[in-house]
């Protein structure tokens, strides 16, 4: 691409976090570094090779001693002539060599800039840059991973094949548009339709990948709701393994939404307590039943307790059934206090003829192993192969997009075999595919993402 918003300038950033520490990393990187390098070590080390040295300063004083890192370009991460110097970690010996590399012809660097610049100069795409701040902003091994294949190109390559796929059907009905008298030596309507439909399976299993590797990305969202006084406070206690929420025996103690981000295995949660539901004329409680149901509509998964004082065996009590309707895809029923169910009662749940519910009991901790399985299991823990990735919202949206075009333009060919109408389809899903790794891409999106970087990076 090639195409930097300021690729004359030369730019420099502490690439390692601020504060106190054993070794400090300045980086550097534009068309100056030889220039500043001669002026700070008086020499342009060698490519790729560690050279020790002395860092100077204006008057030829030593600030630091160090190891100085040259890669020439294009070679290097950003593309660019870049050279580093590994220092002493204090936050003066940093601040003195920033200083110093400033008034040899550099400036600060914007946070994520170097990053874009690897992005400008071809060095990755849009889904590798985002796949760094993905990696250092991991919460779970697998996120480690899943980020780390996202930024060797994994990812980026299976959209790429589908955007192979995309042109190459795009070539064959835009030439029988273009050549009509030669329609015959080119792909027909059958061969046509049955492409449509494998790149449109391709593209549903990319999805799906998309879709757990932004549960990884963010952390999937678990919402507990339920009528007050039937162990909601005391479940998010038990997961966070601390006691996050109060618990009593008085109705309406939980007034307020209660967030705790907890690893469940090699996942990230984010467990959220909510308000009882029930009648209420308290208007502080009003107001906490509300949130609950905000939470659900947000939620990846929600956990319904319930509890029944007399445990007979039939259907667990739901609630009210119409207003849970939307939500039944995401959600599921937990019966707490087992340890209250009669001996003949517990045959029947071992039995396993209770519809799906999971039977736990708190207070004695029975059924919370199966519970914890079960929401691994929801969340995708070991679900995760070998080409796993990382991935957004944005990618998302973008893999949505796409396919929203290609059922559009199928749909449409299977009942008037219009060429030129699928034509246009297939180029806005291109055109989507495309501005997912960055081969089209407004500048305002770009400054959007690499803002999210540390300076640095």
């Amino acid at each position: 691409m090639n195409n930097s918003k300021n690729s004359i300038d030369t730019i420099v950033a502490q690439a390692t976090p601020s504060g106190r520490g054993g070794i400090g990393i300045i980086r550097i990187s534009g068309p100056k570094v030889k220039k500043i390098a001669k002026k700070i070590i008086t020499k342009v080390p060698k490519p790729h090779y560690a050279f020790f040295t002395t860092f100077l300063d204006k008057a030829g004083n030593a600030i630091d001693q160090g190891i100085a890192l040259y890669f020439a370009a294009p070679n290097s991460f950003t593309g660019e002539d870049v050279l580093e110097l590994h220092g002493h970690g204090g936050p003066m010996v940093m601040d003195c060599l920033l200083r110093r590399i400033i008034e040899s012809g550099a400036r600060l660097a914007k946070p994520g800039e170097f990053s874009e610049r690897a992005f400008l100069n071809d060095k990755m795409d849009l889904v590798q840059a985002e796949s760094v701040i993905d990696l250092i902003n991991a919460s779970s091994e697998q996120a480690v991973y899943s980020a780390m294949r996202s930024m060797q190109g994994m990812f980026s390559e299976k959209v790429n094949s589908l955007v192979k796929r995309l042109i190459d059907l795009r070539v064959s009905i835009e030439a029988a548009l273009d050549f009509p008298e030669e329609a015959t030596d080119y792909i027909s309507d059958q061969k046509i339709d049955r492409e449509l439909k494998n790149i449109l399976l391709e593209l549903k299993l990319l999805l799906e990948k998309a879709k757990h590797g932004a549960l990884l990305q963010q952390g999937a969202s678990v919402v507990i709701v339920g009528k007050p006084n039937v162990g909601k406070s005391s479940l998010l206690n038990y997961l966070c393994r601390k006691n996050t929420a109060i618990v009593t025996d008085i109705p309406g103690t939980t007034r307020d939404v209660l967030r705790e981000s907890i690893n469940l295995g090699s996942m990230s949660l984010h467990v959220i307590d909510t308000a009882g539901l029930r009648e209420s004329h308290d208007l502080i409680e009003e107001e906490g039943i509300k949130r609950t149901w905000q939470e659900m509509h947000k939620a990846d998964l929600i956990l319904l307790i319930i509890d029944d004082d007399v445990w007979e065996v039939r259907e667990p009590p739901v609630l009210d059934l119409d207003a849970f309707e939307q939500y039944l895809n995401r959600m599921v029923v937990i019966r707490n206090k087992i340890d209250l169910a009669k001996e003949a009662v517990r045959a029947h749940i071992e039995k396993g003829q209770t519809n799906d519910v999971i039977h736990i009991s708190i207070k004695t901790g029975e059924g919370l192993d199966l519970l914890e399985n079960y929401l691994k299991g929801k969340v995708g823990y070991g679900n995760a192969s070998e080409d796993g990735f990382i991935s957004r919202l944005r990618h998302l949206q973008a893999l949505n997009i796409a396919e929203k075009h290609l059922l559009k333009g199928r749909n449409g060919f299977k009942k008037g075999h219009i060429h030129e109408l699928l034509a246009e389809e297939l180029r806005h899903a291109q055109k989507a595919l495309n501005e997912l790794t960055g081969v089209f891409c407004e500048d305002d999106l770009l400054d959007k993402i690499f803002s999210e970087f540390c300076i640095g990076k």
